[in-house]
């Protein structure tokens, strides 16, 4: 309660949405901004790109005559951006063109104008083989597969891209998560601990009682804000819907002169909703919720147990990283689940306790059998009914243990030690 009253977790829970929102849009926005125009100079000694390169809309091009030594002088004081030095080259292996300038140029510059000289070249080769370049660009073809999924209840439109974005968010979700507030519990443990407060809460309740209750409170702080989220994103999704006027025949039109830009705007989202028919959001929901929950509780104890057995942060750093290593290692393998989310190595992962809350949120949107989800969601509960026991071993002793430096040898020492 006096976690879930601060001012912090109150902001953190409204703004928390649209921080992540601004992680995926802030970039877009800012690679489509208008950026500052920059003028090139350029030096064409081989006559093939006199007036033929274009830029991306904030380069320009100004084509000097001079030789490339008056060009170089000249290029301060006229303050360009730089100087493009096209020598006579071979046009089947240009070699020797050299981009001159007073600070490093940037990667979208250099991209820029490596793309003008090869589209260039490529229609210069074209026209010496007799090939029109318009018939050779109405020879390419764009196409798309439709993905329908066949269920019991009918066939639903199926997205593999939006079932990976959404694979992806709810495993690294799930990662943070378990990282955010297992720290917060280890780094409780140990206030409590050097103040000494716990040797009094410790008079009236048994040390397992204490554990628990301090992961089931902070559990209980990040399922609120879990919570919170979830309806502020129901909110969201239910305004982005009622905006495009979205509906299952489609995106209807909201008055006859609707620009073209808005119209591509809501098929596009139309299809995304269409896409997320397919996947069982109801299922997706509570699987996260019991993985969120269960994998807390799970690493929770470990963090707990952590904290027990040291006096400071820095002591805690070493014992953490045995802790963190199977969640960092099914952050990192979520590629190779992606690539075959119904292969084994994606089902031992799934069921292995320590790795299953991230990778079974990565395999449910593309479908995973229920008896799977039951055996993976089982064997998590049994992995926490052993590390809990595991941990309470050390916690007991290690929560009245004040000064002494712990290394995994006491640790084991702790375990097996009668009460």
């Amino acid at each position: 309660m006096t976690r879930v009253r601060k001012k912090s977790f109150i902001i953190m829970s409204v703004i928390g949405p649209l921080l992540i929102a601004s992680l995926w849009a802030i970039p877009i926005w800012l690679a489509t901004r208008d950026t500052e125009q920059r003028t090139i100079d350029v030096v064409d000694e081989s006559g093939y790109f006199e007036n033929k390169l274009s830029g991306n809309g904030s380069l320009n091009f100004n084509y000097v005559t001079k030789d490339i030594t008056s060009a170089k002088e000249k290029l301060s004081e006229n303050n360009n951006y730089g100087l493009l030095y096209i020598p006579k080259i071979d046009i089947d292996k240009p070699r020797g063109i050299t981009f001159f300038s007073e600070k490093n140029p940037s990667i979208d510059v250099i991209g820029n104008l490596e793309r003008s000289l090869r589209n260039n070249i490529e229609e210069i080769k074209l026209i010496r083989s007799s090939i029109d370049k318009e018939t050779l660009e109405s020879l390419k073809t764009d196409l798309s597969i439709n993905t329908i999924n066949i269920t019991d209840s009918g066939e639903k439109t199926g997205s593999a891209g939006v079932a990976t974005i959404i694979g992806y968010i709810a495993a690294i979700m799930i990662y943070f998560f378990i990282f955010i507030y297992g720290i917060q519990i280890l780094r409780g443990v140990i206030e409590e601990k050097t103040s000494r407060i716990i040797e009094i809460i410790v008079s009236s309740v048994r040390p397992f009682q204490l554990m628990m209750g301090k992961i089931i409170g902070v559990g209980a702080v990040g399922l609120t804000q879990f919570l919170i989220w979830i309806f502020l994103g129901f909110g969201i999704t239910t305004l982005v819907s009622s905006y495009f006027n979205i509906d299952q025949q489609g995106p209807v039109p909201v008055t006859a002169g609707m620009e073209e830009a808005q119209d591509e705007g809501a098929e596009l989202v139309t299809e995304i909703f269409n896409s997320l028919e397919s996947i069982n959001i109801p299922l997706l929901l509570t699987a996260f919720l019991f993985y969120f929950l269960a994998a807390y509780l799970l690493y929770g104890s470990l963090f707990a147990a952590v904290g027990s057995a040291v006096d400071n942060d820095t002591d805690a750093q070493q014992f953490q990283l045995p802790i963190t290593i199977p969640l960092i290692f099914s952050l990192i393998v979520l590629s190779a689940i992606l690539r075959e989310p119904d292969g084994s190595f994606a089902f031992w992962l799934s069921m292995i306790p320590l790795t299953s809350p991230v990778i079974m949120m990565m395999r449910i949107p593309f479908g995973v059998p229920l008896w799977e989800i039951a055996l993976s969601m089982s064997l998590l509960i049994v992995g926490f009914i052993f590390t809990t026991w595991l941990a309470s071993r050390i916690y007991r002793i290690g929560i009245l243990m004040h000064g002494a430096k712990v290394n995994y040898r006491i640790l084991g020492k702790w375990l097996f030690m009668k009460n």
